[in-house]
């Protein structure tokens, strides 16, 4: 509603507060969940004073209502107990306080409580939340380990001992939180929160020990499903139960069945891995055994043959081969030399007795001109010309007594 207002023309707190209630009043009746923290019935009072909290969020309000009203329900009824109130809001102008008048309290039973839970299962699955694929494998020996459980409680002990008895030397940063009531969500987030933010930790694990149904709700609570499915640090479920099964069981990377199961899965037994790295040395000394034996009895096959007893009679059984061979090679390359002696003998010889020279021998004789042609025919030549005359022992030169032709 728009006032006109200011700070030289400002309206009485009064005013104010019966503006608001007067706003309020016009509000109908409304159905509303949550549960209750403070429940006051003081003896012979004809109205019943409580508190009713979001169990997901740091927000209450009060709540009022008649005896009658209250004592309807009054044996089911106690503080933590999760109820739906039909109630009118109510704003008491003297103190400027809001609460809602109760006209009907219903008591919230664990039969609706399981089928929202399947519901919201069923919602979150087909967001991919519980999805195998999204879970992340725990580190082999984790440096700091991230603790969310209640103080001084069980489960804390459990997880403490176990994981220091398996391996002495971890290391834990533990966040105490309320693991039931009102205000165990909203502080099993901001741990889940606070620790994920922190890089040295490895892992974190979320424990409780047993409990009723309405004990193990917030585990079951949307707002914490959703924290632990955006955490980077793989989360470790280990509420101790075994009938009932959080919605935390689905959305974390590992399920434990109890915190003391939690401890064995993340943290490894020294002894145990001694015991392995040990038998891992046996069996590599005994591989290495292995393969040096089939060496030795390899090199000594190999040293006991004949040829590595006696290198060079390799050499020796060759040797006559060789022998043989360079005999047959110089017996044959003769019998061509001789052969082509012959050939090349007989070659010059038919040469030679055809050769110009060896006509000459026999007393022919060759004219040339003096230009150095050979007369082939008389008629090449005419009376008076001057022709050398080549013989076998000499030359000498001619004069054509005769015509030419002739």
């Amino acid at each position: 509603m728009a006032l006109n207002t200011s700070a030289d023309a400002p309206l009485p707190v009064g005013q104010v507060s019966r503006l608001i209630g007067g706003w309020i009043d016009r509000l109908g009746a409304v159905w509303v969940e949550g549960q209750i923290t403070q429940l006051s019935r003081r003896p012979g009072a004809g109205v019943v004073f409580l508190t009713l909290r979001d169990p997901s969020n740091d927000i209450s309000v009060a709540v009022t209502c008649y005896r009658q009203v209250f004592d309807a329900v009054a044996d089911v009824v106690a503080e933590g107990a999760r109820v739906v109130v039909h109630a009118k809001p109510e704003w008491y102008a003297p103190r400027g306080q809001l609460s809602l008048g109760a006209s009907e309290i219903k008591p919230v039973g664990i039969g609706e409580l399981l089928a929202r839970l399947e519901q919201l299962k069923k919602s979150l699955a087909a967001e991919g939340l519980f999805a195998l694929d999204r879970k992340r494998s725990l580190p082999f020996l984790p440096q700091l380990i991230g603790l969310v459980t209640g103080r001084a409680s069980a489960a804390e002990r459990d997880v403490l001992e176990n994981a220091r008895r398996r391996w002495p030397a971890v290391r834990f940063e533990v966040r105490n939180v309320a693991v039931q009531g009102v205000h165990a969500v909203p502080q099993v987030v901001q741990a889940v929160k606070e620790l994920d933010a922190l890089p040295e930790v490895d892992v974190i694990i979320v424990a409780r020990g047993g409990g009723s149904v309405e004990d193990l709700l917030p585990f079951s609570d949307e707002s914490l499903v959703r924290a632990v499915g955006e955490a980077r640090t793989p989360v470790v479920s280990a509420i101790g139960h075994e009938p009932d099964s959080p919605l935390l069981d689905l959305v974390a990377d590992v399920r434990a069945s109890t915190p003391t199961d939690a401890a064995k899965k993340v943290v490894p037994d020294v002894g145990e891995e001694l015991d392995r790295v040990q038998g891992l040395r046996d069996r590599a000394l005994r591989t290495v055994q292995g393969l040096l034996d089939r060496e030795e009895r390899g090199l000594a096959y190999a040293l006991a043959r004949p040829v590595m007893e006696r290198p060079q009679r390799m050499v020796e059984d060759r040797e006559d081969e060789v022998d043989a061979l360079v005999a047959r090679s110089r017996r044959t390359l003769r019998h061509l030399l001789d052969r082509a002696d012959s050939e090349l003998s007989h070659t010059r010889a038919r040469v030679v007795s055809l050769s110009p020279a060896a006509t000459l021998e026999r007393g022919y004789a060759v004219l040339q001109k003096g230009d150095g042609a050979v007369v082939r025919s008389a008629e090449d030549v005419g009376e008076g010309d001057v022709l050398r005359a080549r013989v076998a022992e000499g030359e000498f030169e001619v004069r054509v007594a005769g015509g030419g032709g002739r």
